[in-house]
């Protein structure tokens, strides 16, 4: 894992050496431009975490080029504006163009070295509460006491102290993302970016750009890898990428670069890649929407997060913070559930998961009255009929329960049959089936049917 990245922009040998030597004594990775031109071209070789730039160069001051770089996609990271002639004015404009501190000459070590901490967290923030604003607030330690979350946080804290790449698997709305956050947060890359990027909201074709960033003439658009750097970057629905896109991703892995869109340039990955999806990506493979070869590079540790219906115990210290986190954060009253609207609730199918449930307790807050959250109220904010059996009678689908779920109840009914009309032969049944034979092992395993017990 790499330190953090700082260009030093300043027309004078001594003081760029001097500072350089000072933040690389501090184990930070640093280089360094003598004016505006090779400052441009040192961002565009590499995206810095931090910039010290100075206001007074011979080619093109320092407050013109945050200008220019605010006004492309906004600064590419913090900027610290450094002079020995600065005033007011100068100042307030650095600060209205979005530069985070101004530094006088001479500078101050002391100062120099706080005011770098600083900018690098506070970027770091300000990264995460863009995350929190656009997505569910991803907690700590994901929550729940039940042997089947104690064991996937145990297997999390494990996976964290290994730089590997890891897919996660589990419906929508079970906390992949929860997880994925909380993975990095063990890892030794936790000082370092989480980026999230959810590859179903790309637009068709622009899958390259937002991977691998842009450039051409003066400007240039980091991609998701290189603001990842360092870091990890987490792909949420990774089956939904076009294959053009997995092939150029996966060429990047293989490298360990890539070039931009419209760069010459190759630019080197730091990064940790954590994969998720709600989709069987080895059945993705089979019927030729994902490429083997990049679920292999992918699918080096996976780890499968079980869907609420199979730790239902968790439900009501999952109703618990739910109501303090609306309470806290959005200013809702208290207000608890009953034992009769907690224990309806463990027997509730859950086919949104933890998503759902959030939502739920959301929306009871907002709407209800009282102290307490009763069973009757419950029900009439699910909906009439909404409550359906955890289970369906075995070999049963009901119509009332998510297609994924019906599938799996069919193919574990079907293939059972197939099994026991076939004696337990899988090549004659494979033929029946319509099924390559490997492919039908992984099936039968998946499902938890056992081939010896019918022979």
């Amino acid at each position: 894992m790499s330190s953090p990245y700082i260009l030093v922009v300043d027309d004078e040998p001594d003081i760029r050496e001097l500072v350089r030597e000072i933040l690389e004594d501090e184990h930070y990775e640093v280089a360094t431009a003598e004016n505006g031109e090779t400052a441009r071209q040192a961002l565009r070789d590499h995206r810095p975490d931090l910039i010290l730039l100075d206001i007074w160069m011979p080619d093109l001051d320092g407050i013109s080029l945050l200008k220019e770089w605010a006004e492309d996609e906004g600064l590419p990271s913090p900027v610290v504006m450094m002079s020995g002639h600065g005033t007011v004015e100068t100042a307030v404009e650095a600060t209205r163009l979005g530069a985070y501190d101004f530094l006088e000459k001479p500078l101050s070590l002391a100062k120099l070295l706080l005011t770098v901490e600083r900018a690098l967290e506070a970027d770091r923030l300000a990264r995460e509460n863009v995350g929190l604003r656009r997505r569910t607030p991803p907690v700590p330690e994901p929550v729940g006491r039940s042997p089947a979350m104690q064991r996937l946080r145990e297997q999390v804290k494990r996976i964290a102290q290994h730089d590997t790449w890891v897919l996660i698997t589990g419906e929508a709305g079970s906390g992949r993302e929860t997880f994925a956050r909380y993975l990095h947060s063990q890892s030794t890359r936790r000082g370092r970016p989480f980026v999230d990027l959810g590859v179903s909201a790309i637009a068709k074709g622009n899958a390259a750009r937002e991977l691998f960033g842009s450039e051409q003439a003066d400007h240039v658009h980091y991609g998701s890898l290189e603001q990842a750097s360092g870091g990890t970057l987490f792909l949420d629905e990774v089956a939904d990428m076009d294959l053009e896109a997995q092939g150029q991703l996966l060429g990047a892995l293989d490298t360990g670069s890539f070039l931009r869109v419209g760069g010459t340039d190759p630019v080197k990955i730091d990064v940790r890649i954590i994969a998720a999806t709600q989709r069987n990506l080895e059945d993705e493979v089979q019927a030729g929407r994902f490429r083997e070869d990049l679920f292999y590079h992918l699918n080096v540790v996976p780890l499968h997060v079980s869907p609420l219906r199979e730790h239902n115990e968790d439900i009501p210290e999952l109703l618990g913070y739910y109501v303090n986190h609306f309470a806290t954060h959005e200013k809702l009253p208290y207000r608890r559930f009953s034992v009769g609207a907690q224990n309806f609730l463990r027997n509730y199918a859950w086919p949104g998961n933890i998503r759902e449930l959030r939502n739920l307790v959301q929306r009871i807050l907002i709407l209800g009255a009282g102290d307490e959250v009763s069973q009757a109220e419950v029900e009439a904010t699910l909906g009439k009929g909404t409550a359906a059996p955890t289970q369906p009678a075995e070999g049963l689908v009901s119509f009332d329960q998510p297609l994924r779920e019906a599938r799996e109840v069919f193919e574990k009914a079907y293939l059972e049959y197939q099994l026991e009309k076939h004696g337990g032969n899988v090549s004659r049944m494979a033929k029946e089936a319509g099924m390559e034979r490997t492919h039908l092992y992984r099936k039968l395993r998946s499902l938890g049917i056992e081939i010896k017990e019918r022979r």
